[in-house]
């Protein structure tokens, strides 16, 4: 099987990578026609690479009957319109039922997220990783890399083996380290993608990314387009320009370790009316005080 085989995939990935938010009703639950609405406002604001069952969508807070109600509700909603790169994890069984299951609905690839077993061998990285491709050889595989000491070369070790390795999510915070990375694994061999969205954005494209992941995008479609379309363009100035408007946002979704990444972005949409604020424990929704700032980001861009 030949990388020309996954040309559509590839193409994805060099874009804005959508993780949607799971938003949640009143009872609880999973609010499947506000998930539906949102879907439709990031496939109408332009945004053709979605991710269900991402971090931003709560993925370790649903249950495996709502990571697969979120499947379903994205690949239905997307249709032709998107290409589906379904989020998936936790034990290796899971995790591949997960990609054959994104697999019957018409995902084109998986996103698998880092392990988060507290012992973690590259060797075994490369187990893990290389069991799921070799389950679901028709799909495209784009491994989450958010660990800083597994090294290049096991991911060139794990595409020797698994030819549908064709992408990576690479969401470690330091510019350098991923430039190294990217070239021992194989610069041209990957598409990169800046797994830390818009504030990497421009310092990971200068080192080799095409494409970066966002959760931004769900409160703002345009603003996420903009910085690619200026990234493409090679215009850092323009990109910057970018990220000067979402530094503050983007600055509050990650303090305190990123502890409200996902609370920051429901605020934003529950300030616009689009769903409520709510996430599950361990997240918290934003305390009283910081919920008029969010507000008044997310209103300078509703344009």
């Amino acid at each position: 099987m030949s990388s020309v085989t996954f040309e559509t995939q590839r193409t994805a990935l060099a874009d804005v990578v959508a993780i949607p938010v799971t938003p949640f009703a009143a009872d609880g639950t999973v609010d499947t026609a506000a998930h539906r609405a949102l879907l439709r406002r990031l496939l109408d604001g332009g945004i053709t690479t979605l991710t269900p069952n991402g971090n931003t969508g709560e993925f370790y807070a649903l249950t495996p009957e709502e990571r697969r109600l979120v499947a379903e509700l994205t690949a239905d909603e997307a249709g032709d319109r998107a290409v589906i790169l379904a989020g998936v994890g936790h034990d290796l069984p899971t995790a591949i039922a997960s990609a054959r299951h994104a697999g019957s609905l018409g995902a084109r690839m998986v996103m698998v997220h880092q392990p988060v077993h507290p012992y973690v061998s590259a060797a075994g990285w490369v187990d893990y990783h290389r069991a799921i491709a070799e389950a679901v050889p028709e799909l495209g595989v784009v491994p989450y890399i958010r660990n800083a000491q597994l090294p290049g070369a096991r991911l060139a070790e794990l595409a020797d083996h698994c030819p549908n390795v064709i992408g990576v999510k690479y969401a470690v915070p330091d510019a350098a380290r991923f430039a190294g990375f990217a070239r021992d694994a194989g610069l041209d061999r990957f598409v990169w993608v800046a797994g830390l969205a818009e504030p990497y954005a421009p310092s990971y494209f200068s080192a080799g990314a095409t494409g970066f992941t966002s959760g931004l995008v769900n409160v703002a479609p345009a603003v996420s387009r903009n910085m690619l379309d200026a990234l493409r363009a090679g215009d850092y100035p323009a990109a910057m320009k970018v990220w000067e408007q979402i530094r503050r946002f983007e600055e509050l979704r990650a303090a305190q370790g990123s502890a409200n990444n996902v609370t920051v972005v429901k605020e934003a949409l529950a300030a616009l009316g689009l769903c409520r604020r709510d996430v599950r424990p361990p997240s918290r929704p934003l305390p009283e005080d910081e919920r008029a700032e969010v507000a008044a980001i997310a209103a300078g861009w509703s344009i």
